[in-house]
C-alpha cells in the first residue's frame, strides 16, 4: 500500500499545516488514489477483503474522503453505500440516505489522523439505532492512537511527523505552508 500511495503521488513531501492546526512534513492525500478508477478499485478491493468477516448492510464514509471509498467497498461487498455530511456543523445523511435501526454499518474513511470525522458519523448511525460493526481505513495515521470502541481495519499505518506549530522545524526554515485535503483548499505562503 504504501507503494501504491507514492506511485499515485498520494503520498506528499512538504510544509503542511493540518486541520488540527499542527504541521507536517509529510501529507497523504488519499483522492490520488482514486484519480484512477482501476486504482481505486483496488483499493476498495483490499479494504472490502478486511471488512467482508463482519456482514455489513451499509457501508458509510464521511464526506469528503469517505465518499468514493465508501462506493468502491460497498460495490465490493454487494451493499448499499452512502455518505455522510455536515449541515449546520453537525453530521448528518442527506439525499434521501436512510439507515433503519438494527442495521450493521461500517464507517470507511480514507484517512485517519483523530478519527473526530469517522466518531461523528458513528455518533449519527447510534442515534437511528443501528449498529457500527467496523471501522475501516486506507491509511491509519494515528499511530494506533485512535480507539473507535469497535474493531478497526486498515491498509497501511503510517507514523508521519507532526510538530507544533512553535516548535515546527520547518517553520524556522521559513518553508512555504500549504492547507491541503478537504478542509482547506486555499495556499498560503
Amino acid at each position: 500500500m504504501l507503494e501504491l500511495l507514492k506511485k499515485t503521488g498520494a503520498l506528499l513531501e512538504g510544509h503542511f499545516l493540518l486541520s488540527s492546526g499542527k504541521h507536517s512534513s509529510r501529507y497523504v492525500q488519499c483522492a490520488r488514489l482514486f484519480e484512477d478508477p482501476r486504482v481505486g478499485d483496488v483499493v476498495g478491493k483490499l479494504l472490502a477483503d478486511k471488512l467482508r468477516k463482519y456482514e455489513v448492510d451499509i457501508v458509510v464514509g464521511p464526506a469528503m474522503g469517505g465518499v468514493i471509498l465508501a462506493y468502491v467497498v460497498a460495490r465490493e461487498l454487494g451493499v448499499h453505500a452512502m455518505f455522510a455530511e455536515r449541515e449546520n456543523g453537525k453530521m448528518s445523511l442527506r439525499r434521501g440516505f436512510q439507515i433503519l435501526p438494527d442495521q450493521k454499518v461500517a464507517v470507511v474513511e480514507d484517512v485517519v489522523t483523530t478519527g473526530r470525522s469517522v466518531k461523528e458519523v458513528m455518533e449519527l448511525v447510534k442515534e437511528m439505532g443501528a449498529h457500527v460493526v467496523c471501522v475501516g481505513s486506507v491509511v491509519d495515521r494515528s499511530a494506533g492512537r485512535v480507539n473507535f470502541a469497535t474493531p478497526y481495519e486498515y491498509l497501511v499505518q503510517l507514523d508521519l511527523p507532526v510538530y507544533e506549530p512553535h516548535e515546527c522545524p520547518l517553520c524556522a526554515e521559513a518553508l512555504p505552508i500549504v492547507k491541503p485535503g478537504s478542509r482547506y483548499l486555499e495556499k498560503n505562503t
